[in-house]
């Protein structure tokens, strides 16, 4: 198999998945004020769209191309590496948001009734737990993620036998999952199937590792025509989703859901995903003329918080789900909840440094010697006779 040629890591990358994981720190909090202005409130497709396919983007430079250097076997064993660690951390995450809630939570609390089901059978739902057949709120993204890399060998096998494979047998994932039903058994919150599901959300990531192993080229950035029919596509969406026009016009509410009935989470409508290559097509053809944003301060935070995706990603879940117990004890008030998000948001910064010192082993740097001052030379006494 030819190896790609390998590629400067793309900077724009690190600043979005960045921005992802603060946009869901602020939308996995539970009655949080804040969520009214998100972006997914804008339009149909949400930061989860975003976080999925940089993932895919992400994983075509970290595992794709072992493929190509270290061979099929070995690739796909750091594949089943990386799939373990995220199986633990997930479990680590749980245990985590199970003793925060335990500790801190109220009785009539929206961590206590999300993990209702633990604390009524708890041997029947670790049991599920530890075999993914229980995927509790919040908890649904590690488990997404693990899914698909687990197809990532799958993909690249398909490409040995044709180019166009990989193409053919994701969208025949996707369609499988949104006409047949194809979905991984077990329950999340009161459905009997994950909240997403992965054989659908596949295809965003698998759309960002083609392109990130170069399978597939985008078009161009700034072309007038896609640049005004994606403008288009971004504009008409505000209508049928930002609040502002739903709660004056109700019937924009159930316009759409006679149109997309099935414009749901779980198996990423096809309008979801039109949305999400519009938006992103209109946000990177304007940032290619005002690449200075990329230097900015703020661009360097995201990008710190990127280039940790789990430890980010963790300490975002956690703080989220302290966040919501933090609301349900001091309310809603503007000022509570701005002291909430900014914490939150501040933390997930703070974690991300943190994994990145860590990361650096500084305790294996030799320590800096520290250049002694001189002697000043002696002077001897003249001897008394």
């Amino acid at each position: 198999m030819t190896t790609p040629p390998k590629r400067p890591r793309d900077p724009r990358l690190d600043v979005f998945r960045g921005l992802c994981m603060l946009i869901i720190f602020v939308a996995h909090m539970p009655q949080n004020p804040w969520l009214a202005w998100i972006p997914a409130r804008f339009g149909f497709s949400s930061a989860t769209e975003l976080f999925v396919f940089g993932s895919g983007f992400a994983s075509a430079m970290a595992f794709g191309r072992s493929y190509g250097t270290a061979g099929f076997g070995p690739a796909s064993l750091k594949i089943v590496q990386r799939i373990w660690q995220l199986y633990w951390a997930h479990l680590a995450l749980f245990v985590a948001l199970a003793g925060i809630t335990v500790l801190l939570a109220p009785a009539e609390s929206h961590a206590m009734r999300a993990l209702a089901h633990v604390f009524a059978a708890p041997a029947q739902a670790l049991g599920a737990l530890v075999t993914l057949t229980y995927v509790p709120m919040l908890l649904d993204i590690l488990p997404l993620y693990m899914v698909v890399l687990a197809l990532v060998p799958v993909m690249m096998a398909a490409r040995r036998l044709h180019p166009a494979a990989p193409f053919a047998l994701s969208t025949a994932l996707y369609l499988a999952a949104l006409v047949l039903g194809l979905a991984m058994p077990g329950r999340s919150g009161s459905a009997g199937h994950w909240f997403f599901n992965p054989f659908a959300w596949q295809v965003l990531f698998f759309l960002g590792f083609a392109i990130g192993l170069g399978w597939w080229r985008p078009p161009a950035l700034g072309r007038p025509r896609l640049v005004a029919a994606s403008a288009a596509i971004v504009l008409v969406s505000v209508p049928f989703n930002f609040w502002g026009f739903t709660d004056a016009y109700p019937a924009l509410v159930d316009w759409q859901t006679a149109l997309l009935p099935l414009n749901t989470w779980t198996n990423v409508h096809p309008v979801r995903i039109v949305h999400f290559l519009a938006l992103t097509y209109l946000v990177l053809s304007l940032l290619e003329r005002a690449r200075w944003l990329m230097e900015t301060r703020g661009a360097a935070v995201l990008t710190l918080v990127g280039t940790q995706s789990l430890p980010a990603f963790l300490a975002c879940t956690a703080l989220a789900w302290t966040g919501g117990i933090a609301l349900d004890v001091f309310g809603d008030a503007p000022g509570p909840v701005a002291v909430v998000n900014l914490a939150g948001l501040a933390g997930i910064v703070a974690a991300a440094w943190l994994a990145r010192l860590f990361k650096s082993e500084p305790w294996a740097k030799p320590a800096t010697a520290k250049a002694r001052p001189e002697a000043p030379a002696r002077t001897l006494a003249p001897e008394r006779c």
